[in-house]
């Protein structure tokens, strides 16, 4: 993530606790829950939804592509990147509020990530994910999936035990 608000400020909460937590008492009163950040995979955008979620923000998953449309191409080394910043880091405000004002910090950093063309196949790749965990949840459509979940606490989510081992067939 480009967001540094919890190392900065010491204010924030893990993303999933928060859906988990305010989503009944949101929904409730008639109010929506936005996913913001920490979406690594297509499975964390399941787990955001199957938490309560009703959009997801996606930013470091789409970061790189030609639709993100933040800055240009840089090529170094042979290999293609572009910016990705947070919308309160120094890079966003000089461009867009004229400069962090000096009552308070940047709470946000901007890194270069690979250049990665057409988002389609990300896109898919995320759809993909989403439809296979209401498969196997068994909801029938994306609003069911909140209450299809159960979430148990593990210590490591992936099995690597073959993982040195694979066979590109």
């Amino acid at each position: 993530s480009v967001c540094t608000t919890r190392l900065k400020t010491g204010v924030g909460y893990p993303q999933l606790s928060c859906i988990l937590e305010c989503a009944d008492a949101a929904h409730g009163l008639g109010g929506h829950i936005v996913s913001d950040g920490g979406c690594t995979s297509p499975g964390d955008v399941a787990k955001a939804f199957g938490a309560g979620a009703d959009f997801v923000m996606l930013g470091g998953m789409l970061a790189g592509h030609d639709e993100s449309g933040i800055g240009e191409i840089i090529e170094r080394n042979g290999r293609k990147y572009k910016l990705f910043y947070g919308m309160s880091s120094k890079t966003a405000m000089d461009k867009h509020s004229g400069g962090v004002a000096e009552y308070r910090a940047s709470e946000g950093k901007t890194v270069e990530v690979p250049y990665r063309g057409l988002v389609l196949g990300t896109a898919q790749d995320i759809l993909g994910g989403v439809r296979s965990c209401c498969t196997y949840v068994g909801a029938g459509k994306l609003k069911e999936l909140s209450r299809r979940t159960t979430f148990i606490r593990v210590s490591q989510q992936l099995n690597e035990v073959f993982s040195s081992t694979t066979v590109q067939v």
